[in-house]
């Protein structure tokens, strides 16, 4: 495969992904793949201070407590986000590592202005 070629595809399509990167990615992927999951990384990530209490959350969803706290908890598992108590509430943050990881996934990599 040739420099350049290389340097415009997507890390996806330059070699075959190891096992172990494959099954962390699609962890991450399922985890994603759920609109409320979805929604709730945006709305932690678009946050003032780039933090959310789970009482931010709640109110954008038709669904119980035990439900949303659930999806959150797969968004943990993956490594998408992380979490504090603080009293009574827990507050979530995004991972910005693991994001970037997931979405690089399928992003060709910048050209050099040389190429």
């Amino acid at each position: 495969m040739s420099a350049v070629t290389t340097r415009c595809c997507a890390p996806i399509a330059r070699e075959p992904l190891s096992e172990d990167d494959a099954t962390e990615l699609a962890v991450m992927l399922k985890a994603v793949a759920d609109p409320v999951r979805l929604r709730l990384l945006s709305m932690i990530g678009s946050h003032t201070g780039g933090e959310a209490c789970v009482c931010d959350l709640t109110p954008g969803f038709d669904l119980t407590a035990p439900t949303i706290s659930h999806h959150l908890k797969v968004l943990r598992t993956a490594g998408l986000i992380g979490s504090e108590r603080r009293g009574t509430w827990v507050y979530y943050w995004i991972v910005p590592a693991a994001v970037a990881r997931l979405g690089a996934l399928f992003t060709p990599l910048a050209e050099s202005a040389s190429v």
